[in-house]
Formats: structure tokens, C-alpha cells, sequence
């Protein structure tokens, strides 16, 4: 026999994933970034407060620079 939690459960995940797909239509698709654009950010250090603009960096050292995007 099925109880009560169990169809609560299934409830509970099947209103979870529809709230899910809905809210999937609403969001942007990402982009691959372009060259250009990466050239031009500006990289902020952790420690001492330098900054720097990745192309300089990476013809200066041959940096390997990995961009992440956070969003907010």
C-alpha cells in the first residue's frame, strides 16, 4: 500500500521539477567568449591590490588565464 509520504514525496518532486523547467525558458543561453573581450579584462590579484589587463599578462609571462563568470 502507498502511504501518505510517499505521495508527498513524489508530489513534492514532480511540483520541484516543474517549477525547474518553467523557470529554465526565462534564462539566457550562454555565450563563448571571444578574444577580444578576454584581451581587455582587466585581472585583479589576491594579495597586493595590482591590476592587470590579461593580454599584457599573457605576452609578458605566458600566463594561462581562466575566466570565470559569477553571476550577480
Amino acid at each position: 500500500m502507498v502511504t501518505v509520504t510517499t505521495v508527498l514525496k513524489v508530489l513534492s518532486l514532480f511540483v520541484a521539477e516543474l517549477i525547474s523547467s518553467i523557470t529554465d525558458w526565462f534564462q539566457t543561453k550562454p555565450e563563448w567568449a571571444k578574444l577580444e573581450v578576454l584581451e581587455d579584462t582587466e585581472l585583479k590579484t589576491t594579495g597586493v591590490h595590482e591590476r592587470h589587463k590579461a593580454k599584457t599578462l599573457w605576452e609578458k609571462t605566458g600566463a594561462v588565464v581562466m575566466v570565470v563568470r559569477r553571476p550577480g
